[in-house]
């Protein structure tokens, strides 16, 4: 499945978010929703199909987490999709250069006025 059509439904868009806080069982999960537990794991299957959640099975349960990896071509649409900075990024690092000079220059310029109010 398609990670875009896995984050179309709101319901695996909340399942998501409680993942990301950590790994959870099924049942703990579907303790959150209205809707069966059967439900639950076809979403979870789902995300899991998406790449957006991985499964681990320990005895009886299912432990899911955030497979946040999955996510990379949402957020690279993302950063397409972001406008570009009103300035390049090199402005800023000559505006950084001209500020550490100007504080450079004025410390000295002080420095050499307090050696000549000692003097």
């Amino acid at each position: 499945m398609d990670p875009f059509a896995a984050l179309a439904d709101p319901v695996r868009r909340a399942l998501l978010r409680a993942l990301a806080a950590g790994p959870a069982r099924v049942v703990d999960l579907a303790a959150a929703y209205p809707i069966s537990r059967p439900a639950i794991s076809k979403h979870l299957r789902l995300l899991t199909e998406a790449g957006l959640a991985s499964v681990e099975d320990r005895g009886r349960e299912r432990h899911y987490a955030l497979n946040r990896s999955g996510l990379a071509p949402v957020s690279n649409l993302l950063k397409e999709l972001r406008p570009a900075p009103p300035f390049a990024e090199a402005a800023l690092d000559g505006l950084d250069l001209e500020v550490r000079r100007t504080v450079r220059e004025r410390s000295t310029s002080r420095s050499d006025h307090q050696q000549e109010d000692t003097a």
